[in-house]
């Protein structure tokens, strides 16, 4: 089963990351989460979940994972301001390891500069940012791209979301 890195910090979207990280683990896959400091807590922005975090990022390598879980909110443009969370994303997607992105989550990704020439899709206020790095913006619940990449704009999108993240991971 995969080893699921998940880069998340306060104000993240609650539901992002609730569902998916539930779908994962209830396949049989785990899911750790990296921010900062290991065993700190961060909170949704909703308030609603409290996660705490599993892992400080300069204690942890992209190698030691399998696939890189992004949820939506606030939380992946705090993250993009630092060097370190923008590098452990780029490794995946120049590793051609599965990503997954959801909601503002490719924000992480933008900033990596790795979304030239890919199908792409996420919240619609980012749209605009995705086409100026290159991506080819895909209005639709879910896109997958190069069996690598998968996206979607929204909470309303996270059954597809997981049903497709999920299909990636019984390739590894």
């Amino acid at each position: 089963m995969a080893k699921i890195a998940t880069l998340i910090t306060n104000m993240f979207e609650d539901v992002e990351y609730m569902d998916p990280s539930r779908a994962f683990n209830e396949a049989g896959h785990e899911v750790f989460t990296i921010e900062k400091e290991a065993g700190k807590e961060v909170k949704g922005k909703q308030g609603e979940a409290m996660v705490k975090i599993d892992h400080g990022i300069d204690d942890v390598k992209p190698e030691d994972f399998d696939a890189l879980f992004l949820p939506g909110g606030f939380s992946p443009d705090l993250l993009r301001e630092d060097d370190r969370f923008v590098a452990f994303a780029k490794s995946f997607m120049d590793a051609k390891k599965p990503v997954f992105a959801i909601c503002h989550g490719p924000q992480l990704l933008i900033t990596a500069k790795t979304l030239e020439g890919r199908d792409a899709t996420g919240y619609k206020s980012i749209a605009q940012d995705m086409l100026y790095a290159g991506a080819k913006y895909v209005d639709k619940e879910v896109v997958v791209c190069q069996n690598q990449l998968v996206t979607s704009r929204q909470p309303d999108d996270i059954p597809a979301f997981n049903r497709e993240s999920l299909k990636l991971l019984e390739q590894i």
